[in-house]
């Protein structure tokens, strides 16, 4: 189960399987999660500018502030 939540800030760990990956240690909000049983689909706009998806697993991330300020 993904913890993060609409809102979340949080920091990219891993992102091993895309061709155009996120660079690890960047940092987004968090726009919506979809929980799909085993797996999640986090949607996520990027302080760089990109709106890459993750796919947990295999991506990984870290929350690192609750709601963001807008």
């Amino acid at each position: 189960m993904i913890t993060a939540k609409p809102g979340d800030r949080i920091r990219l760990l891993a992102m091993n399987d895309d061709p155009d990956p996120i660079e690890p240690g960047t940092t987004g909000t968090v726009v919506s999660v979809r929980q799909q049983g085993t797996w999640a689909q986090v949607d996520v706009k990027w302080d760089n500018g990109r709106t890459l998806m993750l796919v947990v697993p295999p991506d990984r991330f870290e929350v690192v502030s609750g709601v963001a300020k807008e």
